[in-house]
């Protein structure tokens, strides 16, 4: 006999709902027993990314420290603002003229708010300049700034802070080290010495005169310890490396910061314009570039879809301020915080979120009076979804368990389940005793959830990141 056994539908959707509720019961427990959160606030919002509905909610409405899980905030908004395709641009300029093969007056870099500029775009520049025709400037290279206010830092940046690259200050004119365009920022490498008994190897990429170094180190034989510290003192350009390296060691690099970018970018352009043979006859300067000077070379950064990703797969801080102030300078023609952030607010009222239940104070999320709740951040990552714009902010998340460094970003060493494997996509952020992790999940069953995990107050935030796995995991069964 062929025993048949019919499950009606009612009955697979009774026990679907059964098992979605567990997940949601399982999720309470871990709540309010997992020990690293006694003393802690946990704000949990999870959405239906087809309809919007929150699905569960703990402490959803209660305002918390976001962390760079603002950067979701500042990323929406400046593709609302300024479009996928926005680029940034370095212009040259005279108020001189040509004669023969002499500049008689003097020349302008002006920046435009640019994060990407490198040393070999300044290299360019300068190639421009002399195929144009120019040996010699009869006047002075003068960098300009103004593109942006004279307010280098957010207002609650702490100094301690400033000398460490997710610290750095923040001009209309500025240059990156390196491809992750980490904007006013050098990178000190230390290499160990020929023998032991030597100093080691110091060396700055890039090469720049605008930095001086104090080389307190020493190589030491291969089986001795390695304790190297790299040390910029606040509102000063000395570098000072302290400890001991030991022969054949692998060297160590370190992003630190410089003080006042705009003349650290001037150094860069002199060394171009050096490296072109074209001689200058004046000095150097910052100041406006006059109305009359006439543009002779532009230089445009990459656009913004493909600024996004070091932004939100490494959570560049300097990208968030910079976006934040370009869109206060396009909008109301003042690159300063202050218009940013009303711009923010603007576009986030566009895009369908209220903002008038925030606290933004910057566009990195570094502030620890920024206060979002985790209801706001998951109806923004709902709200995007119907904006043209979507697929270029969902392309630049992390995504969990990807080992590639621009594709998992700081998710890459996390949630690596090969069952979950690219089925994560979130923006994680962390701050002195705070941990975030917001995004969008494709469960078991195929259905998309939208989430987002606030946890404040934490004893140590590193507690943080294994939770908001374990609530993550949990999601992924429903």
């Amino acid at each position: 006999m062929l025993l048949v056994i019919v499950i009606m539908p009612q009955q697979e959707k009774a026990d679907a709902n059964a098992s979605q509720k567990q997940v949601f019961v399982q999720l309470n427990q871990l709540v309010m027993n997992e020990p690293k959160l006694k003393g802690a606030i946990a704000g949990i919002s999870v959405r239906s990314a087809k309809s919007g509905e929150i699905l569960y909610q703990h402490a959803g409405d209660v305002r918390l420290r976001p962390a760079s899980n603002l950067k979701l905030i500042t990323a929406a908004t400046a593709l609302s603002a300024l479009g996928e395709n926005y680029q940034f641009s370095t212009e040259i300029l005279t108020d001189g003229k040509l004669e023969e093969n002499k500049l008689i007056g003097n020349l302008y870099l002006k920046g435009k708010g640019d994060p990407t500029l490198l040393q070999e775009d300044l290299d360019l520049l300068a190639k421009k300049i002399k195929k144009s025709g120019v040996d010699v400037i009869f006047g002075n290279v003068i960098a300009d700034d103004t593109w942006y206010d004279d307010e280098r830092y957010s207002m609650d940046l702490t100094w301690s802070d400033e000398t460490y690259y997710y610290g750095s200050a923040v001009s209309g004119l500025t240059a990156s080290p390196n491809k992750d365009y980490d904007s006013g920022t050098i990178i000190v490498e230390v290499s160990p010495g020929k023998k032991a008994g030597t100093k080691a190897v110091i060396s700055l990429q890039p090469s720049s005169n605008y930095i001086k170094i104090i080389n307190n180190t020493k190589t030491v034989q291969k089986e001795e310890k390695k304790d190297i510290s790299i040390i910029r003192e606040h509102g000063e350009n000395v570098i000072t490396i302290e400890g001991t390296i030991p022969v054949q060691a692998k060297p160590i690099q370190e992003w630190m910061t410089v003080w006042e970018p705009t003349a650290y970018a001037l150094d860069l352009f002199k060394q171009s314009l050096a490296k072109q043979g074209i001689h200058v006859m004046g000095t150097e300067g910052i100041a406006k570039t006059p109305d009359k000077a006439a543009l002779l070379v532009t230089d445009k950064s990459i656009p913004l879809n493909e600024l996004l990703i070091p932004f939100m797969k490494l959570s560049n801080n300097g990208h968030g301020e910079t976006l934040v102030k370009e869109i206060g300078r396009v909008r109301y023609d003042e690159g300063s915080w202050e218009k940013g952030i009303n711009v923010v607010k603007e576009e986030l009222r566009k895009i369908g979120v209220d903002p008038g239940s925030m606290v933004i104070r910057d566009g990195s999320g570094i502030s620890h009076v920024n206060l979002v709740s985790a209801n706001d951040i998951s109806k923004l990552l709902y709200s995007a979804q119907n904006q043209e714009w979507f697929p270029t902010f969902l392309h630049s998340l992390p995504i969990a368990g990807n080992s590639e460094r621009l594709v998992g970003g700081s998710l890459r060493y996390r949630l690596k389940n090969p069952e979950m494997a690219g089925k994560v996509k979130a923006k994680t952020g962390t701050i002195t005793t705070v941990s975030s992790l917001s995004g969008y999940l494709k469960t078991r069953s195929g259905e998309d959830l939208i989430f987002s995990i606030l946890l404040n107050n934490l004893m140590n935030d590193a507690h943080g990141k294994p939770i908001e796995d374990k609530i993550v995991t949990l999601l992924y069964e429903y």
